[in-house]
């Protein structure tokens, strides 16, 4: 507000020196044209030259002091009471000749003087005491009307300002509420102007923030509800342990105290993999940026010569092909272990697990992990990807059910996208394969890489959608090859809808 205050001050003061210019010189002028005309008339009607002294008594009766002067011989003048009309070095010089005419300001008279052709000179003055009373009389109107004009516009400037920061104080008012009691409740947006588009954006935040404290919430319940059964468990076995030890306590066979040590290992094992997965899962989630350069066929490897240490009844088909990307190598690593994990676990002994890096398109490259399992239900297969979602097939196995959801959250921070289908369909075991697009660039020169690696035993076809933002724009399942049928891809072009 103070600073429109002080705009509006400095306008009025514009245009007040501007109007009193204008005024003042437009009165100049004026004085200046009666001068000038009245010297003109008494020229012009032959009075100067008949009868001098007559005609400069006449002026009298006007408001101009007047005064002819004729070199050596006479001089004429008659003034207005009180007045004297002044004679300058101007005015001299005119009487010489050596100017024919001069104006000039005297004190507080005007005075005009011209050489006429006789060689006398006319002087002619007119006092300025009615200009300068209009001119004060100006200086007081605009300073009254300025006055005026200032406290109305200070009162309309007040009420406009508090209008207009209506807005403002709502989302200062809220802003202090999520701070001081953590409600979360949008604010009203009203029009459509800045201040509504800023309105809408803070909804948005705030919408985000609590989304995000929704999220935190359901991790920690869920976290906890998890910790509680192997904790309940592991409590359970560590007292019936001490008990045995206990002195007089009855003795318990060697076999089932072997069985109990077995089970309190499995369940500290079970607590770490979900204490060190829910430590992934908040990392991801408290954000950050890591650029490494990313040798993906080099980081399948590792995690590769990890799984076979834990699986070596599993047989693994690689093919990959040189490919590079930027981002978190750590989540990266941890991503593909999880998915290496998965089809292992889920691989009968002697099963076969294929994992598949071909490029995609220009700027991904799709990573496939196959399975021969018993394969994910279709309504489940995007409830995978939820944090602590576990089927009833899969709580008899180990795990946390956090495992692909980390994959999912890696992925999605690394600009890629996801998916799941069945790598056989029809068959009693199905299978899972799950697709996985990174964006980067060949780890060769382009020359040396094919643009489309589709020789392999799919056929692609359009029904399932991908989970990401990141390529939205083609939509492909896995499905069995008949035998000797050509390898085919077929896409879909409507736009997958995110997760």
């Amino acid at each position: 507000m103070a600073l429109a205050m002080s705009m509006v001050v400095m306008a009025f003061v514009l245009i007040s020196l501007a109007v009193y210019a204008v005024v003042g010189a437009a009165l100049s002028d004026d004085v200046n044209d009666q001068l000038l005309s009245r010297a003109q008339l008494l020229i012009a009607s032959g009075s100067l030259a008949a009868d001098p002294g007559k005609a400069i008594e006449g002026t009298a009766y006007s408001d101009v002091n007047a005064m002819l002067i004729n070199p050596g011989r006479s001089v004429y003048s008659t003034n207005q009471e009180g007045q004297t009309l002044p004679i300058g070095e101007q005015e001299k010089r005119v009487i010489t000749g050596e100017l024919f005419m001069s104006r000039r300001t005297a004190g507080n008279q005007r005075v005009l003087a011209i050489h006429l052709s006789n060689g006398s000179t006319l002087l002619i003055s007119k006092s300025l005491a009615p200009t300068q009373a209009v001119m004060n009389r100006l200086r007081w109107v605009l300073l009254g009307v300025g006055g005026v004009g200032l406290v109305i516009a200070a009162i309309a400037g007040g009420a406009v300002t508090r209008t207009g920061l209506k807005p403002v104080g709502r989302l200062t008012r809220a802003a202090e509420r999520v701070a001081r009691t953590d409600d979360l409740r949008p604010i009203p947006v009203y029009g459509t102007d800045e201040l509504a588009r800023l309105t809408s954006s803070f909804n948005m935040m705030l919408r985000a923030l609590a989304e995000s404290r929704e999220r935190q919430a359901r991790l920690v319940a869920d976290a906890g509800h998890e910790l509680k059964t192997p904790l309940t468990s592991l409590r359970t076995n560590v007292e019936l342990l001490m008990a045995a030890h206990a002195p007089g306590a009855p003795q318990i066979a060697e076999s089932d105290l072997v069985e109990l040590r077995a089970d309190v290992i499995a369940q500290i094992e079970e607590l770490s993999t979900l204490v060190g997965d829910l430590v992934d899962l908040a990392r991801d989630d408290a954000g950050g940026v890591v650029n490494d350069t990313v040798d993906v066929p080099e980081l399948i490897d590792r995690c590769l010569e990890r799984i076979r240490r834990r699986r070596n009844d599993v047989e693994f088909d690689v093919s990959v092909i040189p490919w590079q990307m930027f981002g978190d190598s750590a989540g990266l690593s941890r991503a593909v272990l999880n998915l290496l994990d998965n089809a292992a676990k889920w691989s009968p002994p002697g099963g076969r697990v294929t994992v598949d890096l071909h490029r995609y398109d220009a700027a991904n490259a799709e990573l496939v992990v196959a399975d021969r399992g018993p394969g994910i239900p279709a309504d489940e297969r995007r409830l995978v990807f939820e944090r602590f979602y576990r089927s009833d097939a899969a709580r008899a196995m180990p795990g946390s059910g956090l495992g692909l959801a980390i994959v999912k959250q890696v992925v999605l921070k690394h600009g890629g996208a996801l998916r799941v289908a069945e790598t056989s369909p029809g068959a009693n075991a199905p299978g899972t394969s799950f697709y996985v697009l990174l964006p980067g660039e060949p780890g060769l020169p382009p020359a040396e890489v094919d643009e489309f690696d589709v020789d392999r035993d799919t056929v692609i076809s359009a029904t399932d959608e991908w989970i990401g933002n990141a390529h939205n724009e083609k939509h492909v399942e896995s499905v069995a090859k008949p035998p000797g049928a050509p390898n085919v891809i077929s896409v879909d072009s409507k736009q997958s809808s995110a997760d």
